[in-house]
């Protein structure tokens, strides 16, 4: 099939790129001397992980129990579930184990710990630890690390399995250097969380790092076994605004139609809204001074339909539901109304790809270095809790 040819609003996937994108990274993670555990919270897809899995060590991390699962039933056992764990999901757990899993939790609580322990399942258990993003997660000096470490390690049928941390206010870092500083913090905080449980005679046999921007920039992991970076295998218009990844290698688009112009206006609309694209803003915290690519891009930075590179200053400046309001960023220059006639197509790179791909069910599947304007396959994802 021909991308023109596909209905609108669809998620494209240029492979070519994702094969760079993953292939990348896990000759960076090999370089630092860890392992890489890609997360595939925003993926879901079986086939995305073949890609990311080439040359790794086999785990994956997720962030649902759907997700682990799907990928369970697609042939990966070796699962870490990267959110903190509630005792009501530990019968789901116990029968995904099983089954032969083999998934690890992470718990920031006492009380948890406790319930992990007296449940009478099979359980691998990670201490999350705060590294200064402090959405969950524990201080790596504080004392609920050794009592939730004493719990856990007192328990017949729960392992220990080490500690876990993310570094998500990497993403509010500008520039390089601010990022390599939250990269070494994360490091140091959770090696120091592993130092204190041995010191004090528990195992610790995993250390455990995530974060995209981080693990990209990151050149010294001593005493990092692991790391769970996700969003570099498709990329966005986020992650071009810290530099992290530049636009032409970002993987992931959406198709969408021009429906209807309002040239008094200098607008146009596209059949991709909010539900297509997300109403995440993410790059209104860049402005053209940021150190990344072109700044502030509204709701999406809009492409040419076949070749995916971008028109000139055009970008979605509002959604409705199901409408996308396009203009241009030097308001003064007029839209390409002749280029763009009512049922073309443009593509559009989304801010923030991880809440862009949830809307969809299927990618539409092109490589990039034959014919980006053929559709080769397509590959499901899972979505759900």
């Amino acid at each position: 099939m021909k991308l023109n040819d596909l209905l609108t609003p669809a998620l494209i996937l240029d492979k070519a790129r994702l094969a760079r994108n993953t292939m990348a990274m896990t000759k960076h993670a090999r370089g630092l001397g860890v392992d890489l555990r890609p997360h595939l919270k925003t993926a879901k897809s079986s086939e995305v992980a073949k890609l990311a899995l080439s040359g790794n060590a086999g785990g994956i991390t997720v962030a649902t129990m759907r997700e682990a699962e799907y990928f369970f039933d697609n042939g990966i056992s070796d699962i870490t579930y990267a959110a903190c764990i509630v005792p009501a999901k530990l019968d789901r757990v116990a029968a995904l184990n099983a089954r032969g899993a083999d998934v690890k939790l992470i718990t920031d609580n006492a009380d948890v710990a406790a319930a992990i322990a007296g449940h009478g399942g099979a359980f691998k258990v990670l201490i999350e630890i705060d590294c200064g993003e402090h959405r969950t997660g524990i201080l790596p000096d504080g004392a609920a690390l050794l009592e939730i470490a004493v719990i856990l390690d007192a328990a017949p049928a729960v392992e220990l399995a080490g500690v876990l941390t993310h570094a998500g206010h990497s993403y509010s870092c500008r520039g390089k250097e601010a990022i390599e500083a939250v990269a070494e913090e994360e490091r140091a905080a959770v090696v120091e969380a592993a130092e204190r449980l041995r010191a004090a005679g528990h195992p610790c046999a995993t250390v455990s790092t995530g974060s995209t921007p981080c693990v990209m920039v990151a050149r010294d992991l001593t005493g990092v076994t692991e790391v769970r970076p996700g969003v570099y295998m498709f990329g966005d218009m986020f992650h071009a605004g810290l530099g992290t990844r530049r636009v032409d290698e970002i993987a992931v688009s959406v198709l969408a139609s021009v429906i209807a112009h309002r040239e008094d206006d200098n607008q146009l609309y596209i059949d991709a809204g909010g539900l297509a694209l997300s109403k995440d803003r993410a790059t209104g915290a860049f402005d053209d001074d940021s150190g990344g690519e072109h700044g502030d891009c509204g709701y999406g930075l809009v492409c040419d339909a076949e070749t995916c590179a971008p028109i000139p200053g055009l970008y979605v400046a509002a959604v409705h539901q199901e409408h996308g309001m396009v203009t241009v960023a030097e308001k003064e220059a007029p839209l390409p109304f002749s280029r763009l006639p009512v049922g073309a197509k443009v593509r559009v790179l989304p801010n923030h790809v991880c809440m862009t791909s949830a809307a969809y069910d299927e990618y539409n599947v092109i490589d990039g270095d034959e014919d980006s304007a053929e559709v080769i396959t397509t590959w499901g994802r899972c979505n759900g809790w």
